[in-house]
């Protein structure tokens, strides 16, 4: 008698703990209100950082690698850091005829446009490097001064909207609050 009182216990509390209610996944930010893209002017560097006619430099904002070119002529640019294909730093370039020229592959990008300008990597290296890949070119954005700072318009979104997916909460053996595989 006690054994089947003991059955009947262990089959009931088995069958609440498999109910649908049990097995539905607990509210995590992956089941939040996405994070939408949010343009704003955000500081970079002071303006007494800004380069020399001719030079360039790095500066971050809003969690973005930004390199901040001036032209011969006093324009100052923003683009992204990043050079394609090996996303060595742009801002190491030399800036000369309204384009940045990457300082290892010997890319062209146009400071207004941030598009390839003449041959793509036509360095020794990056002939070699440079065939492997389609070209392509580096993100502009618009820049201002405001106070003492040297302002880039970005979307200051961006870095939470991309932790977004993968930051939720706990997380498991898989890395992953929900326990999928990446």
């Amino acid at each position: 008698m006690k054994s089947v009182l003991a059955f009947f216990l262990l089959l009931s509390t088995a069958t609440a703990f498999f109910t649908p209610a049990a097995l539905t996944t607990p509210a995590t930010s992956l089941s939040a209100k996405k994070i939408g893209p949010k343009l704003q002017y955000a500081p970079c560097i002071p303006t007494k950082n800004i380069p020399k006619p001719g030079t360039a430099t790095s500066g971050v904002c809003a969690g973005l690698a930004i390199c901040i070119a001036v032209d011969k002529d006093g324009s100052i640019y923003a683009l992204g850091d990043k050079c394609p294909p090996v996303n060595q730093p742009l801002s190491f370039g030399k800036v000369a005829n309204g384009c940045i020229e990457d300082p290892v592959l010997g890319t062209k990008f146009n400071l207004k446009t941030g598009q390839v300008q003449g041959a793509w990597c036509p360095s020794g290296i990056g002939k070699l490097l440079g065939g492997l890949f389609e070209p392509s070119g580096v993100n502009t954005y618009p820049v201002k001064k405001q106070g003492a700072n040297l302002c880039v318009q970005v979307d200051v979104n961006a870095k939470l909207a991309f932790e977004q997916q993968y930051w939720s909460g706990v997380l498991d053996a898989q890395g992953k609050a929900n326990g999928k595989y990446y």
